[in-house]
């Protein structure tokens, strides 16, 4: 399958923060290969996920879902799209649309990609404090998770082209 230029450049970010086989106890997503969980994808060998599986699964259940295309800020996109692959597609956008002041309907739209466009480049900066807010309220929330805080924090500031 051919992808677009940026889908490609976001891609090889999201596979690095990702990382390879995981099956941490406390992960609530259970076992994972490349960020792709068991949980949500009961159906595909976890063990043994390839690379270019787990891109294809990405673009089909993610990116094209998340309909980023429209932003202009590259960064941006990259931050909304790993925050999406993290925390949930509706989570990531709901919080953009809030940051900027539209309805946080979950949906990336004509209205919310004009408005995202119009903003200064701090956007970037404010959705990445944005995301540390949510992952030390949840790593609060649920202590089980505070074994992930340090990584989620540090995946925060290293999601950069």
């Amino acid at each position: 399958m051919i992808y677009s230029e940026l889908f490609s450049r976001c891609i090889k970010i999201i596979l690095r923060n990702e990382g390879g086989y995981v099956n941490h106890p406390n992960d609530p997503g259970g076992e994972t290969n490349f960020g792709i969980a068991k949980k949500f994808y009961p159906d595909e060998d976890i063990k043994n996920m390839t690379k270019d599986r787990a891109t294809y699964l990405y673009y089909k259940d993610y990116w094209t879902p998340m309909n980023l295309k429209g932003i202009q800020n590259d960064e941006l996109v990259l931050q909304v799209f790993d925050f999406g692959v993290n925390a949930g597609i509706k989570t990531s956008i709901r919080m953009l649309q809030r940051l900027v002041g539209v309805t946080d309907d979950g949906i990336i739209g004509k209205i919310t990609t004009k408005v995202v466009n119009d903003q200064p480049i701090e956007l970037v900066d404010k959705f990445k404090m944005r995301r540390k807010i949510f992952y030390m309220n949840l790593a609060a929330k649920k202590p089980q998770l505070q074994v992930f805080l340090r990584g989620w924090l540090r995946r925060v500031d290293h999601t950069k082209f």
